[in-house]
């Protein structure tokens, strides 16, 4: 009868003694990322500024939005009156996030750790023209194609 009791009392000890680890998404696909996302943007990042709110510090990128592909860019946190990603500051495992860096961002609209669909997938930077999306068998290097691909994933969203 003593057993009973044991078993799970330890399995709670063993389980307090595990240390946290680091946030992590299961992989998307990007028909996926496009179904989750609510605001979706080719945009150009603007000037890192670090912003407290109460006991939480934010990294905060300005976003300049040359086009919106799906939602609304006004329902996404606001900086200076601008459409703003707001990073949990100390926040790891994201892409590297530069100013003047274009982009087609997945995003949440509300804050949390990482605004990026899947944690950090639904970031695709724009270099030299072009994009690196897709899978091995259908890789998509334009942004053009990209667009069109999220629309489509996105169905009647």
């Amino acid at each position: 009868m003593s057993r009973r009791w044991l078993t799970p009392l330890l399995a709670a000890g063993v389980l307090s003694l595990t240390p946290a680890q680091a946030t992590t998404a299961p992989p998307l696909t990007l028909t996926q990322q496009a179904q989750r996302a609510e605001v979706i943007v080719r945009a150009t990042l603007g000037a890192l500024k670090t912003v407290k709110e109460g006991d939480v510090t934010y990294q905060v990128y300005p976003l300049d939005v040359a086009e919106v592909i799906a939602g609304d860019p006004a329902t996404l946190p606001q900086f200076e009156g601008k459409p703003a990603l707001f990073v949990l500051q100390g926040t790891q495992d994201l892409p590297a996030l530069t100013p003047k860096q274009e982009v087609i961002a997945l995003l949440y609209a509300r804050r949390l750790d990482s605004p990026l669909v899947g944690f950090s997938q639904g970031w695709y930077p724009v270099q030299g023209g072009k994009v690196t999306a897709g899978g091995p068998e259908s890789p998509i290097t334009d942004p053009a194609a990209l667009r069109d691909a999220i629309r489509k994933a996105r169905g009647a969203q």
